[in-house]
């Protein structure tokens, strides 16, 4: 007789999921530099992925390629907590709802999808203090430079700009991620040992981490259009709103604008993805066996 395994408890998944952002964040940062460089750029970008790379270590040196890495690092522990909050909160509400015994593919979009906006409202100071300081005619000295800025001309709602195209493009993310794993998970041969599982994880969070990012990428587009921008009193911004800033970017740029940054945006989050999945799923591996039995 076979004995089921115990959950592990809220902070051992919350510690695995804090460790695989970070684990994530510092492997492919330099890309997000280069994906906000290019958002931001109007016009015919000129360069590449590999001659944006260049030109930056050329022309500002190695470390620029990881300014604005503070913001990302601090977010993740309060990030993971909503997230994880969310999709068991979001998860549980709609099995309610429809009266479902198990998660089907239609019921995990749906909760990634208000999971990911839910967790937004946490992200979006961080994601503003990144986008200022990855610009590339930023002069702010350092993220608390930045907030202190915003808020003296701004107010501490200043934090907040972007906050809807935020909200958009972690609803996206999320719905085309946790749907596409689903789909590929269900298709891959049953795992037999632990390496052929961590290989399906990875796998499925590579196909979920790139429709995400084909599916949000336009709205990343606004978001550091909106975040990126330097209000100036008596100005209306031109990108506001989501929706119509989408229609603007179209009908100025064309729809390759868009996708700006999409190269190394799918370059960080498909194989990020995968990554992710694949250090939660080891993480929490090794939780179990220090646990012991009943975790086991």
């Amino acid at each position: 007789m076979t004995t089921e395994k115990k959950p592990l408890p809220f902070i051992a998944n919350f510690a695995a999921g804090a460790f695989a952002g970070i684990t994530e964040i510092l492997t492919f940062y330099p890309l997000d530099v280069v994906k906000t460089r290019a958002q931001l750029a109007t016009g015919k970008a000129e360069h590449g992925l590999v001659g944006t790379m260049r030109q930056i270590i050329k022309t500002e040196g190695v470390g620029r390629l990881y300014r604005g890495l503070v913001p990302p690092l601090l977010m993740e522990a309060p990030k993971r907590a909503v997230k994880f909050a969310a999709n068991d909160f979001w998860g549980k509400t709609y099995l309610g709802l429809t009266g479902e015994k198990k998660m089907t593919q239609n019921l995990s979009i749906v909760t990634g999808c208000t999971a990911g906006a839910t967790e937004s409202f946490v992200v979006v100071p961080f994601e503003l203090v990144k986008i200022k300081l990855q610009d590339k005619t930023s002069t702010f000295k350092g993220p608390m430079d930045v907030v202190k800025q915003i808020i003296q001309k701004e107010g501490v709602l200043g934090l907040y700009a972007g906050m809807e195209s935020t909200m958009w493009r972690h609803f996206w993310w999320n719905g085309g991620f946790f749907g596409v794993i689903f789909t590929v998970r269900g298709q891959l041969p049953k795992a037999e040992t632990q390496k052929q599982q961590l290989l399906n994880n990875f796998i499925s969070g590579s196909f979920g981490g790139f429709a995400g990012t084909v599916l949000n990428t336009p709205f990343d587009v606004v978001k550091s259009r909106i975040q990126g921008y330097n209000k100036v009193p008596g100005v209306v911004p031109k990108y506001n709103w989501t929706y119509p800033a989408l229609v603007t970017i179209f009908r100025e740029e064309g729809p390759a604008a868009l996708y700006k940054g999409f190269v190394p945006k799918v370059l960080r989050l498909a194989p990020g993805g995968g990554v992710l999945l694949l250090v939660v799923e080891a993480t929490l591996g090794i939780i179990r066996n220090a646990l012991g039995p009943p975790y086991i």
